[in-house]
């Protein structure tokens, strides 16, 4: 399943109250330098920088009230005149050597974290040249008294400084972030599966329990069905519809008997406990490709194992389990076998393939998403092992990924038995 790449999209007011936050501190920080401390610098043309980028909240406040959410474009566009807004006050006021430099770092942070890569690096490139133009054009810091040139080693030192700072910035918090995007969309996807899961659950329940009620009344209407079959006279004019009438109602029987009857393709384990093996043959019937077989074998240990382990069908195993099945029938070359064994104090099932196993270089990294797992294949399964693993997690399983030493993957998934016999769990 190919992944999607949804729209990127910023709250409006997120943006504002940051920048806000940016034309207050350097309207405050202007006034105390140039007024408090009483430092000469050009405060007409600071106070207008600081001016526009007010004019710029107030006017993405009236454009974007009504629909609050910006798309990647506009908000990257509204982080670069803030890099430019801030690069026209670090020039009034003395350049690279202004401390305040540092804040240039800020729409990095914010564009790393929620905008698109090409925006990230394209206002990472606008922040590296309004460094390099502040080394080599800005007026003087200011100063009580009059400051001597710094030496160029040290311009170039605090050059390099502050393009390493804004490359590594953009870098390393895009990657968290990224990361961070990931898995959420991740945990999306296993939450729609298990709400498919459950889906397929209920629909099943309110079919048997509509079977079972429906059970009394359609046995009364073939009864006296039967009873006018057999009464009617032959040459009747209603015999022929009392005909029609008992063989419909035959056939509802038997279509609520099929309801009724665990569905080919169904786990049909939904109303009541039972054998784990007949959870697992009922999902192995329903995923993958009919022209791989599917071989179960039960293998209690020999040292007081217990009855074989019962447990509701719950869609969190319905699901991870016949992920498994699935993907080693997709990658398997003549069979799959998973083996169903317990003890008095686990109970484990293992799915196993003879086809080419998992990728050693990604054999650690299983169960993250976005991780394509098997050598010598295209296939994108790392989102499927993912959710798999997260809902059995949440049973209590603990999942664990091998390949065996005759070739082939093997999953091995453990539950504590009494944390998979309890009906309720959390």
């Amino acid at each position: 399943m190919p992944r999607r790449h949804p729209q990127i999209r910023v709250r409006s007011h997120t943006l504002v109250a940051i920048r806000w936050v940016g034309v207050t501190g350097q309207g405050v920080t202007l006034l105390i330098v140039y007024y408090g401390l009483g430092f000469t610098f050009p405060i007409v043309p600071a106070i207008a920088a600081v001016t526009a980028s007010a004019a710029l909240n107030l006017f993405v406040l009236i454009r974007h009230w009504a629909r609050p959410h910006i798309g990647d474009r506009d908000a990257a566009l509204y982080l670069g005149f803030d890099i430019i807004q801030l690069g026209a006050l670090l020039y009034l006021t003395g350049g690279i050597l202004n401390p305040f430099l540092i804040l240039i770092l800020a729409p990095i942070v914010v564009s790393a974290t929620v905008l698109s890569s090409a925006s990230t690096v394209i206002l990472s490139l606008l922040a590296m040249g309004a460094v390099t133009v502040l080394a080599f054009e800005h007026l003087p810091l200011p100063s009580p008294k009059p400051i001597a040139p710094p030496d160029d080693v040290i311009v170039f030192a605090l050059w390099t400084a502050m393009i390493l700072a804004i490359g590594f910035t953009a870098g390393y918090v895009y990657r968290v972030a990224r990361e961070q995007r990931r898995m959420q969309e991740a945990l999306a996807e296993a939450q729609a599966a298990l709400a498919r899961e459950h889906q397929v659950s209920a629909v099943g329940a309110i079919a048997a329990a509509a079977a079972h009620e429906l059970g009394t009344p359609l046995a009364t209407i073939s009864v006296v069905a039967k009873e006018l079959v057999r009464d009617l006279p032959a040459d009747s004019e209603w015999g022929e519809d009392a005909a029609l009438l008992l063989s419909q109602a035959e056939r509802c029987r038997d279509i609520l008997a099929e309801l009724s009857a665990r569905p080919r393709g169904d786990t049909g384990e939904s109303f009541y406990k039972g054998p784990i093996s007949t959870l697992v043959e009922a999902v192995a019937e329903s995923r993958g490709r009919n022209d791989v077989p599917v071989r179960i074998e039960r293998e209690p240990e020999a040292d007081n194992p217990g009855p074989e382990p019962r447990v509701m069908r719950r869609p969190e195993i319905v699901h991870g389990i016949g992920n498994f099945i699935s993907n080693a029938r997709q990658f398997a070359k003549t069979e799959v076998v998973v083996t169903i064994s317990w003890s008095a104090e686990t109970c484990q099932i293992s799915v196993q393939d003879d086809g080419p196993g998992f990728a050693p270089s990604i054999l650690g990294r299983l169960g993250e998403p976005y991780v394509s797992s098997r050598r010598e294949s295209g296939e994108h399964m790392g989102l499927g092992v993912f959710i798999a693993q997260t809902l059995l997690e949440r049973t209590g399983a603990r999942v664990e990924f091998d390949n065996r030493a005759e070739g082939g993957a093997e999953v091995v998934v453990t539950w504590p038995r009494h944390r998979l016999e309890q009906e309720d769990q959390p």
